[in-house]
């Protein structure tokens, strides 16, 4: 069975249990950026990638429920607060209104 390439944008899962996403894929260099779950971003060799998947090592995984761990987002908690990754709470604060602004000027 051939070696699928990686696609940006696509969960893959390391036997050792660790998740992660393909964020850039060089063919020309040969390399693939992934990000795991924490937030750790790595680069693996065509060559890594492909004995890996050969040997069971690496297989195509679904994205997470929550995948907001590998990414700094504050979730909206109550109204005019939020709570951001770290659990800190706080306001939020209006920047400016772009009522009756034509976006298509």
């Amino acid at each position: 069975m051939a070696t699928p390439q990686p696609g940006i944008g696509d969960w893959y899962r390391l036997d050792s249990g660790s998740l992660f996403e393909v964020v850039a894929f060089d063919e020309d260099d040969g390399t693939i950026e992934m990000q795991y779950f924490d937030g750790t971003v790595e680069e693996m060799d065509v060559e890594d990638w492909e004995a890996q998947w050969e040997d069971g090592a690496l297989e195509s995984a679904e994205a997470p429920e929550d995948w907001s761990g590998s990414v700094d987002i504050d979730t909206p908690d109550t109204e005019g607060r939020v709570t951001d990754a770290a659990g800190d709470e706080r306001n939020l604060q209006a920047s400016g209104s772009v009522e009756g602004v034509d976006l298509l000027e």
